[in-house]
């Protein structure tokens, strides 16, 4: 046999293997696995049916599913990684294409009154679904649930065919009209009406990859005729001191209507195993209401500030004879969250922005959350180790960008355990979008999707309108001095969904939000009690960070280069050492800038970043590309660190610092502590010294002395001994101890300025625990050498 011909054979086996049986577990039959994808060129009327395409010219490979197209093009060799060099810019020419999903399968055999569900978690993202050649469905958003009741049209133990044609978002995006407001902006304008994940369309931290597929779990569910449609878990009271909860239970359900009157509702919490709370109810409506009144119960708190705990809620539908008909089981935590806020930060009355969970006032530190992967059907692979160094570094909140996806439970699983709490953006970034019906139902559509699927996770403490879309209008429309109050999307829209859906907490319309006063005082930044702090990107010390007014940053970030290791794993062999002449970067490391069409040049060529902010610090640029990366770390790992305790050395006065970022979700070069293949820069083991509940360090002198301070994120006092000595010469600078107490801020010392440039080693005990930290004193520029010297002398950090 001819290697033509045992090709042939093992594409004809391949399909043929893409016949399912069911297994049903609980009533959920998994559909993921190995299917057909079919693609073509588009044509100026779209294919929307399995008959239409047999008039186009089609192409056929093996697909994997949960998956995104390009993984499958990968694997069938028809195109290179896109995460090396600049294989990426080569997808440009896939963007044209459809794509249809195609799997056979065998029904189950449904019972009397059973239904058969299809569950699509995510399709990305313009479809047609065709089951046996019936339309069932045209979904039209990759960011949320889509199911269809199928039963009607589906084959009982028979095969079956079902089919998803996938539209190109890219050519569909032309069919809309935007308004001027929508045009100019940060992302690509094709991008405005289309429901999808804004970074695909390119963005300064991820490349324009424009994928569709099936990026999460495809599944039949079979539905019994008495269920459980949704049930929703809100804290009415709490009382912190006693620990007293009025927890209401909102349940809706189907019920054959013989069954109303004689069946009752039997409600659970668990907790370590042993039983906290068990009560009934009789049920007579499809929509019920049930109170419990616990007493002594345990509290969901965050990091740091007592345990995350959860309880086993369970509701059940018992019969007459004692048979159990549905079963709803969730884990909830117990706690209030609120966030204290203010419209307008003023000289002689500052700005508010605190969050406050179970009455306590809780200070934040924490990492903005990106993709984890530019293809999204790779995200839940990552999740896990993720979240591990998110919990390593101590960080009390995560903050899920608008230009990405939602995350699945898990993560917020994850967060609920590990007492992290979650700032939600919904899914729209620095662009103002549509104010006409035709866009705004489908995000309301959207927000109750999100919120009905979360809303029960007690680490979901914020709500957020949007990324950056209030100052967008000053971006693209400045002189005009739009207000975006008028915002019908973040201003109604989403908060009737709110108040309908989740009354309980808190919403901020944008991030950063421009009120009503701060758009009077004409939108100067210094008004804003909440703020993102970018700037001019230069010395880290400037006044554009040290003299921010605003209480609370949600976003602040420095460029580190990537490890060594990664270069080569993101870059061909030729590019790995980044300079072609005079610091003019080679084309890849453009690419990995990022940019978002090479015909454009350079467009986010951030790289230049690096190179100005190694120069202010150690007055030079190495040539040397091991030298590079170390003073690029060096720089970025000194930068986020004195923000961070900037910010915590201004306790209460500022109440929290969101930095950018733990992780990258595409090989590129960042403000990332932890690059895409998940290795560490500098900046990570630095940020996990000082996000330490209780952390000691010297802030910069600002009357000729350093304050030495400590800070307590705990609902308890803590004392210890501290000891300060300079590295070089092994003076010792102070020894004694502290007393901080709970939740508080403490001034230990005044220590006097010192002389010339150096680094103090700061060694302090807490209990049997010891810590370390570190401050570089002196004025740039410093030499690398003596700095690399100093810090291997701390033995705090692995330098290489």
């Amino acid at each position: 046999m001819n290697k033509q011909l045992i090709c042939i054979f093992a594409v004809f086996l391949s399909f043929i293997s893409l016949e399912v049986s069911a297994s049903s577990d609980d009533g959920i039959i998994s559909l993921n696995g190995k299917w057909k994808l079919s693609y073509w060129k588009q044509p100026e009327q779209p294919v929307l049916s399995p008959d239409g395409m047999k008039q186009m010219e089609v192409k056929t490979i093996t697909a994997t599913v949960p998956g995104n197209v390009e993984l499958d093009l990968l694997s069938a060799g028809l195109i290179d990684d896109p995460m090396i060099g600049n294989n990426v810019n080569e997808l440009r020419k896939w963007e044209e294409f459809q794509w249809c999903y195609s799997k056979s399968f065998t029904s189950p055999q449904l019972e009397k009154g059973q239904r058969l569900q299809l569950f699509l978690g995510g399709i990305d993202c313009l479809a047609d679904i065709w089951l046996n050649g019936k339309h069932i469905g045209k979904p039209e958003n990759m960011l949320i649930e889509h199911s269809f009741d199928v039963t009607n049209e589906i084959k009982q133990g028979e095969s079956n065919l079902l089919q998803v044609i996938i539209r190109s978002s890219v050519i569909e995006g032309q069919n809309y009209f935007l308004g001027s407001f929508s045009i100019g902006n940060f992302p690509s304008e094709e991008s405005t009406f289309i429901r999808k994940a804004p970074h695909a369309y390119g963005w300064d931290i991820l490349p324009r990859l424009v994928s569709a597929g099936l990026w999460r779990d495809v599944e039949l569910r079979v539905l019994e005729q008495a269920r459980f449609k949704d049930v929703h878990y809100m804290v009415a009271n709490l009382d912190t001191a006693q620990r007293n909860v009025r927890l209401y239970i909102d349940a809706q359900l189907k019920l054959p209507f013989e069954k109303f009157d004689k069946v009752k509702a039997v409600y659970t919490l668990n907790r370590n195993g042993k039983e906290a709370y068990k009560g009934t109810t009789a049920v007579v409506s499809p929509a019920f209401r049930y109170i419990m009144e616990l007493k002594n119960a345990d509290l969901w708190w965050p990091r740091g500030y007592g345990e995350p705990a959860l309880y086993e809620a369970k509701v059940e539908l018992v019969d007459e004879d004692g048979s159990v008909l549905a079963t709803d089981t969730k884990r909830i935590g117990l706690r209030t969250v609120q966030l204290e806020r203010t419209d307008i930060n003023l000289p002689d009355d500052p700005g508010k922005f605190c969050f406050i969970v179970n009455g306590e006032r809780i200070f934040i530190h924490g990492t903005n959350w990106v993709p984890l992967d530019a293809l999204h059907s790779r995200d839940n692979s990552l999740v896990d180790e993720a979240i591990e160094m998110a919990v390593d570094l101590n960080c009390n909140m995560i903050r899920c960008w608008g230009g990405s996806v939602y995350e699945d439970h898990h993560f917020f699983d994850l967060c609920d355990e590990n007492g992290i709490l979650i700032w939600q953006d919904f899914a729209m970034g620095c662009t103002f979008y549509p104010q006409r019906s035709s866009f705004t139902q489908n995000i309301e559509e959207e927000v109750i999707s999100v919120v009905c699927k979360l809303r029960n996770h007690p680490s979901v403490a914020l709500w957020s309108g949007n990324n950056e879309d209030d100052i967008a209008l000053r971006w693209s429309l400045l002189p005009f001095n739009l207000d975006p109050n008028r915002d019908v999307v973040t201003r109604q829209v989403i908060p009737s969904v709110l108040y309908e859906f989740d009354p309980t907490r808190p919403y901020l319309p944008s991030s950063p939000y421009i009120s009503e006063a701060v758009y009077q005082k004409g939108c100067d930044e210094k008004y804003w009690p909440e703020n993102h702090l970018w700037g001019p990107r230069g010395y880290y010390k400037d006044p554009f960070y040290i003299d921010a007014q605003c209480a609370f940053v949600s976003e602040i970030g420095y460029h580190g280069c990537p490890n060594l290791e990664s270069l080569k794993k993101m870059m061909t062999e030729d590019c790995v050492y980044p300079w072609v002449k005079d610091h003019e970067w080679n084309d890849e490391w453009v690419t990995k800038s990022v940019r978002r069409f090479p015909v454009w040049g350079k467009t986010f060529d951030r790289n230049n970043l690096m190179i100005n902010q190694v120069r202010l610090l150690f007055g030079e640029v190495p040539s040397k590309l091991e030298d590079f990366i170390f003073a690029s770390q060096s720089v970025q790992a000194e930068a986020m660190k004195y923000f961070i305790e900037m910010w915590r050395g201004n306790k209460f006065n500022k109440t929290g610092i969101i930095w950018w970022n733990l992780r990258d979700g595409w090989p590129l070069i960042s403000d990332a502590i932890v690059d895409y293949y998940n290795s560490k820069k500098m900046a990570y083991y630095y940020i996990r010294n000082v996000q330490k509940d209780v952390c000691i360090f010297m802030n910069d002198a600002r009357d000729g002395n350093h304050p030495l301070v400590a800070v307590n994120d705990t609902r308890h006092a803590s004392e210890g001994d501290v000891k300060v000595t300079d590295v070089a010469s092994g003076k010792q600078i102070f020894e004694g101890k502290f007393y901080v107490p709970a939740n508080g801020r403490v001034q230990i010392s005044s220590l006097p300025k010192q002389k010339g440039q150096g680094l103090l080693l700061i060694r302090y005990k807490v209990g049997n625990q010891e810590f370390t930290n570190h401050y570089l004193y002196g004025e740039p520029p410093f030499k690398l050498k003596e700095y690399k010297q100093l810090l291997q002398k701390t033995n705090l950090y692995t330098v290489k």
